[in-house]
């Protein structure tokens, strides 16, 4: 399995993997009638980058990684991750977000996280939580599942980086207790 960056022009390879999971409804809430052009753009286009896993000249799957907020919450990444239905089974994801993990942490981000894992898609949970994610955060209802109706929405999280090394000097500096402090700043008195 190679794995190379995505371009625009490799969209309509991945097209039909991108149309048939968001027709599905069961993980992404992405509308299901979006035409090639508009996918191509939320996959491609907008994301910081995009990256695609191909087999013998067949493209098995991508993912995209993009900050998951900007200005203070711009160390942390966010990642999506589809599969062709012919590939699955065969450690694609599982390579795609091994990879994204490299590149997120190469990029300077500190953490990954994924906002809206749908909680029925208990494959894509079980994978998360094996490659180290977290369940941080349940939204109730908050995708509207094609057969299942309202399901919960995992926000799930990985630091990629120690966060207390990533911290300047003067955050990370040892708490020191009131005792010592009052032994440190404290003057003896003078007997009267």
């Amino acid at each position: 399995m190679n794995i190379r960056r995505m371009h625009v022009d490799d969209f309509p390879a991945f097209w039909p993997t991108f149309q048939t999971i968001i027709q599905a409804q069961e993980s992404y809430a992405y509308a299901p009638d979006l035409s090639l052009e508009q996918a191509a753009a939320l996959w491609c286009a907008q994301p910081q980058e995009c990256w695609l896993a191909e087999e013998d000249g067949v493209l098995l799957g991508s993912y995209f990684i993009k900050p998951n907020a900007s200005g203070p919450g711009g160390h942390v990444c966010n990642c999506g991750y589809m599969v062709s239905p012919l590939a699955r089974g065969r450690g694609v994801a599982a390579a795609l977000c091994a990879h994204s993990q490299q590149r997120g942490h190469t990029l300077g981000y500190l953490a990954m996280q994924f906002n809206a894992v749908v909680a029925s898609n208990t494959v894509a949970v079980a994978l998360w939580k094996k490659l180290g994610f977290v369940e941080v955060g349940r939204v109730p209802g908050a995708y509207r599942h094609r057969t299942l109706g309202l399901v919960d929405c995992l926000i799930m999280h990985k630091w990629l980086t120690d966060p207390v090394a990533s911290q300047p000097p003067s955050a990370t500096a040892p708490l020191i207790a009131r005792k010592n402090i009052e032994a440190v700043v404290s003057r003896k008195r003078k007997k009267s």
